[in-house]
């Protein structure tokens, strides 16, 4: 039991409030699309992506696993991405 919880309380809060927002970007997709009747990607789904994504970064350095490392920093390239393009659209 002690090799599950053997970081300081912190570092839990760190990954469990990287889950949430990561999480919770799958609920505000799909109340946008329900909302619009078609299938939208809010700009808000992208900045949880981010947020989250770059907290489950930092804990996967923490906790010293590359695999998880590795995929939440690809991951954050692209949010990142998609937020650059999403400031460039234009409402019409």
């Amino acid at each position: 039991m002690n090799e599950w919880f053997g970081s300081p309380v912190g570092w839990y809060v760190v990954g469990f409030a990287g889950q949430l927002l990561f999480g919770s970007r799958f609920v505000v997709q799909w109340l946008m699309s329900e909302r619009h009747r078609r299938v939208v990607i809010p700009a808000s789904f992208w900045y949880l992506s981010l947020c989250g994504g770059a907290a489950l970064f930092l804990y996967a350095v923490h906790k010293r696993d590359p695999v998880f490392a590795v995929g939440q920093l690809a991951g954050l390239f692209i949010y990142a991405r998609n937020l650059w393009i999403k400031r460039g659209e234009t409402v019409s």
